[in-house]
Order: C-alpha cells, then sequence, then structure tokens
C-alpha cells in the first residue's frame, strides 16, 4: 500500500474513533437571565469536578462537547441547588429545554437514553417530595393547637405510605434497568435531607443487586468501585443480614444472587425458581471443588429432566481460569455465573462463605432443604425428593 495512502486511512480511524466518544449537548433556557452562566461538572465517587462551562446565549440556547470514553455520570448546573444529573454515553447528542430555575425537572429531554430515564424518575420522586412537603405544611398549621398528638399520628401514618410507594417504585425502577447505571443512583435518592428512598438495612439486597451488576459490567469505574466498597462493608458488618442469611437451618429462603455467566448474560439465583436448585460455591483452583465434579454430573444427568437444576458461584480470580476449570471438568451443562473476585466476591459475606466447596439445595420456592450435599448425600436427598 502507498505509504502515504496508509497514513492518510490511518488519520482518518484515528479522528473516526474520536468522533464516536464525542458527546455533544444542546440545550434551551427558557426566559434566561442575561449573563447567566451554565457549568458541566464531572461526577466522581466523592467530589464534582468541573470540566467546562459556557454563557448562556440571549435566546436561551447552549452547547457543550466534550470527549469521554465510557457511560459517565455528569451535573449540568446554574447552581449548587439547581442542577440536572446525566448520565453520558458515547456518541450521544442530547437535545434538552428547560426553565433556569429548575434544571432537575426539563420540559423535553432527549438523545441520552440513561438521562432520559433518570428525568422520568424524577417526576415520581418530585411528586412524592411534593407530598411530603405538604405534610409537613399541615404540620406546622397545626403546631399550637390541642390535637396536635393525633394530628401527628396521622401524618406519620401518611408518610410511611408515601416512602413505602416511592420505596416499591424504586425497586421496580432497579429491576427494569440493572445493566444501567442509572440503577446504581437510584440507591441514593432522597424525599428530604438524610430521609433516603431505599435504606441499605432494609433494602440490603437491592443494594447487592446493583453491585453485582454493576462490577460485571464498568468494575473500573470509580462510583461503582465506591458501591463495591460500601456493599462489602453492609454486609460483612450486619449482624441482622448475617443472622438472616446464615445456613444454620433448614427452610430459610437465601439471598438474591445476580451474577455474570462467562458469556456476560447476568442470571438471576431467583429465576431458577420452580426448580429445586444446588446452589454450589466453588472454584477452578479449588481441589476438593474438582474431585466433586463427577458428583455433580451424576446428579444433573440423573434427575434434571425431572427438575433439578445447578447454579454454580465461582470464586476465581481470572475469567480464563473459570471457563478452563469448566471444559475440563464437563460442566457446561448448567449455569455458571461469577463477579472473579476471588474471595473478595460479593457472595462471600452474604452467604458467610468461610471456605469451599460449599453448597446449598434449595426447594422450588428458594428455601433451603440442606446443607453441603456431597457425593452420595446429594444422590441420596434427590432420590428422596424426586421419589
Amino acid at each position: 500500500m502507498n505509504k502515504k495512502l496508509f497514513l492518510y486511512l490511518y488519520i482518518v480511524l484515528i479522528f473516526a474513533g474520536c468522533k464516536n466518544n464525542v458527546v455533544r449537548i444542546s440545550g434551551t433556557i427558557v426566559n434566561p437571565v442575561s449573563g447567566t452562566y451554565i457549568v458541566l461538572d464531572e461526577l466522581k465517587s466523592n467530589e464534582l469536578i468541573p470540566v467546562d462551562s459556557v454563557r448562556i446565549s440571549d435566546d436561551g440556547t447552549f452547547n457543550f462537547k466534550r470527549e469521554i470514553k465510557q457511560p459517565s455520570f455528569y451535573l449540568l448546573k446554574s447552581a449548587d441547588n439547581n442542577f440536572l444529573s446525566l448520565l453520558l454515553e458515547p456518541g450521544e447528542n442530547i437535545n434538552l429545554k428547560a426553565y433556569g430555575d429548575s434544571l432537575n425537572y426539563p420540559i423535553s429531554l432527549e438523545g441520552s437514553k440513561g438521562s432520559e430515564s433518570m428525568a422520568e424518575y424524577n417526576i415520581t420522586l418530585r411528586s412524592t417530595i411534593k407530598k411530603m412537603t405538604g405534610l409537613n405544611k399541615i404540620y406546622m398549621q397545626n403546631a399550637d393547637k390541642p390535637e396536635l398528638a393525633g394530628v401527628i399520628e396521622t401524618l406519620d401514618s401518611l408518610a410511611r405510605i408515601y416512602l413505602d410507594e416511592i420505596n416499591v417504585y424504586t425497586k421496580k425502577y432497579i429491576d427494569e434497568n440493572l445493566n444501567s447505571l442509572v440503577s446504581l443512583v437510584a440507591l441514593y435518592q432522597q424525599v428530604a435531607p438524610s430521609v433516603y428512598v431505599m435504606n441499605p438495612s432494609t433494602d440490603l439486597e437491592y443494594f447487592v443487586k446493583v453491585d453485582s451488576s454493576m462490577n460485571s459490567l464498568y468494575p473500573g469505574y470509580e462510583p461503582v468501585m465506591t458501591l463495591r466498597d460500601q456493599v462489602m462493608e453492609l454486609v460483612g458488618n450486619s449482624r441482622e443480614q448475617a443472622s438472616a442469611t446464615s445456613a444454620s437451618g433448614t427452610g430459610k429462603q437465601v439471598p438474591e444472587i445476580v451474577l455474570p455467566t462467562p458469556q456476560g448474560d447476568t442470571i438471576k439465583l431467583s429465576s431458577t425458581r420452580g426448580s429445586v436448585v444446588l446452589l454450589d460455591f466453588w472454584a477452578a483452583w479449588c481441589a476438593p471443588c474438582r474431585k466433586e465434579s463427577p458428583n455433580l454430573l451424576s446428579a444433573y444427568n440423573n434427575y434434571h429432566k425431572k427438575g433439578f437444576q445447578i447454579y454454580q458461584v465461582s470464586l476465581d480470580k481470572t475469567k480464563e481460569a473459570w471457563m478452563k476449570g469448566i471444559q475440563d471438568d464437563h460442566l457446561e451443562k448448567w449455569i455458571h455465573v461469577s463477579d472473579v473476585q476471588y474471595w473478595n466476591s460479593v457472595v462471600v459475606p452474604l452467604y458467610r462463605i468461610e471456605s469451599i466447596p460449599c453448597n446449598y439445595l434449595l426447594d422450588r420456592e428458594g428455601r433451603i432443604i440442606a446443607t453441603n450435599l456431597r457425593g452420595e448425600q446429594l444422590q441420596t436427598k434427590l432420590a428422596q425428593i424426586f421419589k
């Protein structure tokens, strides 16, 4: 190939690659204030970093252009208490229209699926905030009246209803957006200062869900790494959770697991409901685990058609070692998932795993039938179940 032609093609490819990473934000502010600036901040784990600012033109328009390499969170703001959260992805062309004093509730927003989703969520959240604010007004109106105690009881009851409603809505929102970074944002929404929609102590399952999914999709993204640290601490330090999830007795519902397969698909443990399931924790580096592989194969072949499934979670260090272990032991028939985090895997504190192999035999509703069945013990138990 001609050297000059090769150089030309190389330059074209470089610029084409950069173009695909460019995000453009075009906006219109209704009734703009002359001389006002709008700022674009990048959201890190514990800080906001200003990356650009532009003066809003007299007709209310403004434009930003920025190159990014992966989906990232940004704030478009005119003041610290007036901002719009954006989830920007490489190549997006965003167009929005908003009033200058309420950026967080744009009149229209197009061109960014993640940002549109967050704006839609904010509409429901705003409705709840208005209801809660209304309760506060009622309280103030009755602060000096003798029937205040009864009013407070009624207001508390209504507040619990409103919080329960937005909590249920948020959980549904997370479930529907589990492969998007918007699910991470949903974990930290507030209806008032320090009044969070999601409570880590009662909604820990959802923190674990989001952590598992985000860590598999965006493992190097700083906010995701921060969530991982928080979840590990929450799970490890929660006595209530440890008590609820320990496998000391039968009949307990096991916590949800949401992890990727070797092919990158995310499969929930709860998706196996309806089958008798062996939840098995193993690793390719674990010799006793590998010794159990023939027993698992035999059990699967004997009972799969009768309703038996295996959901196997790996504590391997690398995807390559994990996949090689599956292939070498011919375990491809059943479900395999892992975040490939070794003993830092989210399932370790969640299930209080101290050693592997470790397994739980679950009934069709996800409750524990028995624990740590190996060899003939597993075959015997399955024979009883499927008799």
